[in-house]
């Protein structure tokens, strides 16, 4: 069984969830995005104007598209790099740190 801290715990909780924001939504991140799935506008039953994913292309594109613009699915794959990366990366602490610092701030600026 594998023991981990939970200060280490912690961390990795909010290193992936900045990492996942990071990837999904940051305008840094877009051209990793562009490539798989264009944002587009439509009117819904409201007559509000809403944006959503067009995912482009079939098979592997299709599919890193359909990823890269949902953050649950890019939260699984964004926890099992962070939690490798933790494990098997001696020298990634600092990293994955800095994201988990990130993270708290990004949480705590939204809720003001």
């Amino acid at each position: 069984m594998v023991h981990i801290e939970m200060t280490n715990f912690v961390i990795l909780i909010l290193a992936s969830y900045r990492l996942t924001h990071l990837i999904v939504f940051d305008q840094i991140t877009s051209f990793i995005r562009e490539p798989f799935f264009s944002i587009k506008t439509r009117e819904n039953f409201a007559g509000e104007l809403e944006e959503y994913p067009e995912i482009k292309g079939t098979g592997v594109r299709h599919f890193i598209g359909s990823i890269l613009s949902c953050y649950w699915c890019a939260g699984i794959w964004c926890s099992i790099f962070v939690v490798l990366f933790y494990y098997f990366v001696p020298f990634g602490y600092p990293i994955l740190l800095i994201l988990a610092i990130a993270g708290a701030a990004a949480i705590i600026e939204s809720k003001i």
